[in-house]
């Protein structure tokens, strides 16, 4: 591209106006921790909301009239899925059994400390309510999916391995779970909360 300059004839404009970049009134960008001020915003909110959920997670009611009965319904689907290759399990509240093979789903493994981290980002970010709604529903379904998954393996795991099973359980499959929530909502923020960029007129820079 050429460049032009400005003719003799040209003058300066008398308005004022100041190049960008200049003082605060003529849009200068925010220096210090105002530059930051997004995401000390998200992380202060991430952290309220984190903290409350696992405060709430510590609550005799709460774990009895909500995580006990969610957590029993985890067991009921991993049960089914079990019997169905073959298994032949029993199902008594949270536990799975059968002849080899007994464990008993608490918290840590129902994908409920996943799910409040992944909860708490996406109500943190910046990002329109009916994108954030999408995600949570979508991303709890993920989750518990993943969790179904870990839960099966883990018996298996025990039934078959059992030499295995305590660093499956502790190690394995307790970071996939928790990496999989936070790389399910790095995706989310970047393919469906962030908003489009306008798009540039053709023939300009």
């Amino acid at each position: 591209m050429s460049r032009k300059t400005p003719s003799a004839s040209q003058k300066p404009s008398s308005s004022g106006t100041k190049s960008s970049g200049g003082d605060a009134g003529s849009g200068k960008p925010a220096s210090g921790w105002r530059a930051y001020r997004q995401e000390i915003q998200f992380l202060t909110v991430f952290l309220l909301i984190l903290g409350g959920g696992f405060s709430l997670l510590s609550v005799n009611a709460v774990n009895d009239n909500v995580i006990e009965p969610f957590t029993a319904g985890i067991a009921k689907v991993s049960g089914v899925t079990l019997d169905l290759i073959g298994q032949d399990v029993t199902m008594n509240g949270t536990g799975i059994r059968n002849k080899r093979f007994a464990v008993n789903i608490k918290n840590g493994c129902n994908g409920v400390e996943t799910m409040i981290i992944f909860v708490a980002a996406v109500l943190a970010f910046p990002a329109p309510w009916p994108a954030r709604a999408v995600g949570l529903v979508l991303g709890i379904i993920a989750i518990q999916i993943v969790n179904l998954i870990r839960v099966v393996s883990l018996f298996l795991t025990g039934a078959y391995f059992p030499a295995l099973f305590d660093s499956s359980h502790t190690v394995i499959w307790q970071t996939i779970v928790i990496l999989f929530g936070v790389l399910l909502w790095i995706f989310w923020a970047n393919r469906f909360a962030m908003p489009p960029r306008a798009a540039q007129p053709v023939g300009q820079e």
